[in-house]
C-alpha cells in the first residue's frame, strides 16, 4: 500500500489544446444525486485533472435525494442511485439490475463525444463502490475468458465502502453483494477470495462516519500492492479545497501514467 502527499504537476492547470481527444474517465455519481450534481461537486478535481475528460453519468433508478443533498441542490432532480440500499428503494431481481446498471453507463458512455480512450473510473460514496466493483468485473471477466470489453486501468474511489458488488456468475460469492440486493448492512468476514489487483486510488475523509467501511472495503478486496490510500480531515463529501485536491489529483496521474495512460 502506498501513499500520496504531494502534488507532482507543479503549476497551474492550463486548458487542453483538444479536450475531446483526451483519455476519459468514467465518473459515477453517490446515492441520491445526479451526474450533474456530481459534477459540480467534483469541480475542483476537474480543474487539477487538464489532461483527462471526465464524463459524469446518470444512475438508472430514481430515489429520494442522498444525504446532504438538500437546500443546495434541491432543484436539481429527479434524483438517482445505483443501487438499493434502503428497503423502501423496489425490488429487482439481479439479473435486471445488472441490465440496467450497465446500460446505463454505456449510455453515458456512447453519449460523450469523445475520442480518446476510456481509461479510469471515478466515484464518490454508492458511486465508488460501483467503480471498483465494474473494474473487478472487468479483472474477473479476463482471468476466466482471456477478455472483457472494457479495458480501465484504474478507479478512484471517493469513500467507497463495503462490500464489492458480482455483476456476473464467476464473481458470486458470500463475499460479495449481489447487484440487487441492498447492500447496506452487509457483512462478510475473513478473507475475501475476490480482490482487486487492477491499480485503485482510495480516498478517506478521516471524519467520515462510514470511515470503518471505507477501511472494511480497502482491506478486504484489494490489493495492497496496488492501493495508494489518501487520507484528508473531511467528512462524507468530495474534497474542494486545493490543499484536499492536489494529492488526489498527483496520485490520479502518478498511478495513469504507470498504467501507460499518455497525461
Amino acid at each position: 500500500m502506498s501513499s500520496a502527499a504531494t502534488p507532482s504537476r507543479g503549476h497551474t492547470p492550463a486548458p487542453p489544446s483538444d479536450p475531446l481527444s483526451l483519455p476519459r474517465i468514467l465518473c459515477l455519481h453517490g446515492g441520491g444525486v445526479t451526474g450533474d450534481v456530481f459534477k459540480a461537486q467534483a469541480r475542483s478535481l476537474i480543474k487539477y485533472l487538464p489532461d483527462f475528460r471526465l464524463v459524469f453519468a446518470d444512475g438508472p433508478f430514481f430515489c429520494d435525494p442522498g444525504p446532504g443533498i438538500v437546500p443546495v441542490y434541491e432543484d436539481c432532480g429527479p434524483f438517482r442511485r445505483w443501487l438499493r440500499w434502503l428497503p423502501e428503494h423496489p425490488e429487482i431481481d439481479d439479473e435486471s439490475a445488472v441490465e440496467e446498471v450497465m446500460y446505463a453507463v454505456e449510455s453515458a458512455k456512447r453519449a460523450d463525444e469523445g475520442t480518446g480512450p476510456w481509461v479510469g473510473l471515478m466515484g464518490f460514496s454508492q458511486g465508488a463502490k460501483l467503480s471498483a466493483s465494474l473494474l473487478y468485473d472487468q479483472q474477473i471477466r479476463i482471468e476466466k475468458e482471456g477478455k472483457a470489453d472494457t479495458d480501465y486501468k484504474f478507479a478512484v474511489m471517493l469513500a467507497g465502502r463495503s462490500p464489492l458488488v458480482s455483476f456476473c456468475d464467476y464473481s458470486q460469492s458470500p463475499a460479495l453483494v449481489s447487484a440487487g440486493r441492498i447492500s447496506e448492512g452487509f457483512h462478510y468476514e475473513g478473507e475475501s477470495p475476490h480482490v482487486l489487483s487492477i491499480p485503485t486510488i482510495h480516498v478517506h475523509g478521516l471524519n467520515d462516519l462510514g470511515l470503518h467501511l471505507h477501511r472494511k472495503m480497502l482491506k478486504q478486496y484489494h490489493d495492497p500492492k496496488a492501493v495508494t490510500l489518501i487520507e484528508w480531515d473531511g467528512i462524507h463529501r468530495v474534497p474542494i479545497k486545493k490543499v484536499d485536491v492536489e494529492p488526489i489529483t498527483a496520485a490520479i496521474y502518478k498511478v495513469a501514467r504507470k498504467q501507460g495512460v499518455d497525461v
